[in-house]
Formats: structure tokens, C-alpha cells, sequence
């Protein structure tokens, strides 16, 4: 299913139709203000196994990022001391990816257990953002693979619906999407740390 969702002004019937797929386990690909990325219900552990298991990916190894409509509950899943925060509410909404030390016991599923980080995204896009919040709970999300010397298929969501249709349940066409990842913030340790220098601009010292 390909739907239509303008990035201004995103429709309600639409986003309802798309948060139907995500709160039934389904996996969708939508537009963030970096690249697109599939996404699902992070609290449904029959739908992070699949989307794990669909990108070829170990939970228990790789990073693990949600994105959250904003940051009022983010202390369910991550510890957040002031620094941190401060952080946080200075550069969010953005193209950032902040690591945080994980809640354990929290109400992530099976597959974010004994995991001492996690990543957290609350991205400037009001398609990502409205999903987020009409589902309720946060979305375990992973950038669409992107090739340079294919990246229509990766930012025309006509395109990547003809590659991934059979992969997700839903692609939405929020526009053309971006060629660049997040800028992902170390704050686990007593000293933030960049990891990896992608659409949002970082000072050389925080």
C-alpha cells in the first residue's frame, strides 16, 4: 500500500490508516527529516522481531533507535541525567540520534533486553511525529538502505515502494526524501561523545 501524506499539513484519515498497519504488528516505511526509514510499533515484540529479522540485523548487537513525538516520557526507556537533557531539549525536534543508557525493565520488548543503550529521535517531521503520537508509543525505526549509486531508491518513495513493497505493509509518500543520516550523539558515558556527523550540525566541543 503506497499513501499519500502531505509533509505541511498531514492528513487524519491517512495517518489513522497507517497507525492501523502499526498497531496490527505491521512494518512501514515513512519519511523523516533525514532519510526514510521503516518503521513499527516499538512495544510489539512479534513486530521488532520481524523488522530485525526482514533487515538482517541481530537486536542484541546492533544499535537500537525509537522515535518519539517529543520528550515527555522518554525517561520509560532511557536515563537522562540534566546534561543530557539540556542537550536534548537544545537540538530536538532535529536530524539527531542521542545514545542514552537504557531503562532496564522498561516497557520495551524482549529483543531491547540486557541492552545498555538505545538511541532516541524525535525528528522535525510532522509525518513522523503525528504517527507517533496517534499510535501512542514510540517507533523502533531503521533508515532505509541507502546506496549512492542507486538513490532514487532510497529518497523517490515511488521507487522505494516498487523495491520494498513486499517487505512492509504501507510506504508513505511524504515527498522526496534526503541522502543524509542523523547526527548520532554519544551521552552514556561522563563526556558526550559524536559518533557520526550526518544532517545536523555539531560543535567542535559541547
Amino acid at each position: 500500500m503506497l499513501v499519500k501524506i502531505y509533509p505541511e499539513n498531514p492528513n487524519a484519515k491517512e495517518i489513522t490508516k497507517v497507525v492501523k498497519i502499526l498497531q496490527d504488528g505491521g512494518l512501514v516505511i515513512y519519511p523523516t527529516d533525514t532519510l526514510y526509514a521503516t518503521g513499527c510499533d516499538a512495544l510489539n515484540v512479534h513486530a521488532v522481531e520481524k523488522i530485525c529479522r526482514t533487515r538482517g540485523i541481530d537486536p542484541q548487537k546492533c544499535r537500537l533507535s525509537i522515535i518519539c513525538a517529543n520528550l515527555s516520557n522518554i525517561s520509560d526507556y532511557v536515563r537522562v541525567d540534566n546534561a543530557a537533557f539540556k542537550l536534548l531539549k537544545q537540538y530536538l525536534p532535529g536530524p539527531y540520534t542521542f545514545i542514552l543508557p537504557a531503562v532496564h525493565g522498561s516497557r520495551l520488548p524482549r529483543p531491547f533486553k540486557n541492552r545498555r543503550e538505545i538511541g532516541i529521535r524525535v525528528p522535525d517531521s510532522r509525518i513522523a511525529v503525528e504517527l507517533v503520537r496517534c499510535l501512542g508509543n514510540p517507533l523502533l525505526s531503521m533508515s532505509v538502505p541507502y546506496d549512492e549509486n542507486e538513490s532514487e531508491y532510497a529518497t523517490d518513495p515511488e521507487l522505494i515502494y516498487e523495491r520494498f513493497r513486499h517487505q512492509v505493509d504501507a510506504v508513505v509518500d511524504g515527498g522526496f526524501g534526503g541522502t543524509t543520516g542523523s547526527t548520532v550523539v554519544d551521552c552514556t558515558a561522563d563526556e558526550i561523545a559524536l559518533v557520526r556527523q550526518g544532517k545536523g550540525a555539531w560543535p567542535d566541543s559541547v
